[in-house]
């Protein structure tokens, strides 16, 4: 009897410790695709003075998708890439890193994309971020801002991209790619930064982050996820290549003003301009 109580007990804590959510959306040959309601929205990926950065990119078919939307494609068949998302909701996070550049950035908003399968974005309900001065849980970095809590999302739309692989483009919007972004508005000094993020959603499925995709590109950069703490590199499950997350920075770069310093000709001028001075004295005295 002591030995099926103790039996019961290690089922019961086992269960408890297992992952919360799944660490990747993969490609299925049989999936049953859905057709849910597309929403479009006057979203378009930010550019022009308001950025400071930008990690993607997310699109590489422009305007192919259902109802003229724009695709990011799986190169399922061409490159045998199979991961359509990353998990990074309950146990799981992601991250990414950016470079601050010149004197320093006054972040107010970074924007990140997420979707849920057969879902019509945008259902993601929330996005926690810490940002970190180094790579997260590496020896000596530290948070400089957020937490694994708190909620910051402003805003979330329909960014009109879709998740497709190459045998669905043109025919799939089960995977209506959310553009959620975060207040931020904080200072950050010139150097490297990891943000460290994870999100929320009303659907049954995910939300999946959908890396960094460049027809042609197996690796496109070298984002982490964790699982429950633990950091490793983000992979894609077939062609085990290394992947990168899209994210976009918004806010102003720092402006400091460049000190006056007199030029040689300056002070040659300043130097006649005394001479000429002195001798118009010694004239009229």
């Amino acid at each position: 009897m002591k030995f099926l109580k103790l039996m019961i007990f290690s089922l019961v804590f086992s269960n408890v410790a297992f992952a919360v959510g799944e660490s990747a959306d993969v490609f299925d040959v049989s999936e049953a695709l859905t057709n849910p309601a597309m929403n479009f929205s006057d979203y378009r990926v930010p550019n022009g003075t308001g950025v400071l950065y930008n990690n993607g990119p997310l699109i590489s078919s422009t305007g192919t998708g259902v109802g003229g939307a724009d695709e990011s494609v799986l190169e399922n068949t061409t490159l045998g890439m199979t991961t359509l998302g990353a998990g990074h909701t309950g146990d799981f996070r992601v991250a990414d890193e950016f470079t601050v550049s010149g004197n320093g950035w006054d972040v107010t908003t970074i924007t990140f994309f997420a979707y849920q399968t057969n879902e019509t974005a945008s259902t993601i309900t929330g996005v926690n971020l810490q940002i970190w001065d180094g790579v997260p849980g590496a020896p000596g970095s530290n948070v400089v801002f957020g937490d694994e809590v708190t909620n910051i999302m402003s805003s979330t739309v329909f960014s009109n991209i879709l998740r497709v692989t190459e045998a669905t483009t043109g025919t799939a919007n089960n995977r209506q790619i959310a553009a959620s972004t975060v207040d931020v508005n904080i200072n950050l000094a010139p150097g490297t930064y990891w943000l460290d993020w994870q999100s929320e959603g009303s659907g049954g499925s995910g939300p999946w982050a959908p890396p960094i995709t460049i027809t042609g590109q197996l690796v496109t950069g070298n984002a982490l996820q964790s699982n429950i703490g633990s950091w490793g590199d983000l992979l894609d499950g077939g062609s085990g290549s290394a992947l990168g997350l899209p994210f976009i920075v918004e806010g102003t770069p720092v402006f400091v003003p460049p000190a006056i310093i007199p030029t040689l000709s300056q002070y040659g001028l300043l130097v006649l301009l005394l001479a000429m001075i002195v001798v118009g004295r010694r004239k009229f005295s």
